[in-house]
């Protein structure tokens, strides 16, 4: 991260500048770290909120995740490409299909997630375990809020 003598105290202690460099040092690892799974950050959302979940359509799991129908179905595709998830015929209404893991997915979620811990333990490597769980519960509060 640039110093604040190199970027000057106004830019520096910004929250909006703040966030992005975390943000993009945080992808990078994730770059780095998600590589031998051969999935990307977002794909791993996708894996991590379909985990465990009741099967959804990919447009209900794209309105339940904040991400525009078009870009959910080139996530999709690209998971399906890589056999980690299945677009199967909902059981209760045949018409509607439904977005689910496959065992692959299941496995290859698993070796992600630990990948996904390692980048963002070297994220926040300067914070002890007490300071990195208060910042991630004060996120939680900023993103939470009602809109």
């Amino acid at each position: 991260m640039a110093r604040e003598d190199d970027l000057g105290p106004r830019l520096a202690g910004r929250l909006t500048y703040l966030l992005k460099r975390a943000l993009v040092d945080l992808d990078a690892l994730h770059e780095q770290h998600l590589e031998s799974s051969g999935i990307s950050a977002r794909e791993l959302g996708v894996l991590l909120f379909l985990d465990g979940r009741e099967p959804e359509s990919q447009q209900q799991t794209a309105a339940r995740m904040g991400i525009d129908r078009t870009t959910m179905v080139g996530l999709l595709d690209s998971l399906e490409d890589k056999a980690l998830v299945a677009r199967r015929p909902d059981a209760a209404d045949r018409r509607r299909n439904v977005v689910v893991l496959t065992d692959t997915g299941r496995a290859t979620l698993e070796a992600a997630t630990i990948a996904s811990d390692t980048a963002e333990r070297e994220l926040l490597g300067e914070l002890d375990d007490r300071e990195a769980a208060q910042l991630r519960e004060l996120l939680k509060r900023v993103v939470s809020r009602p809109s």
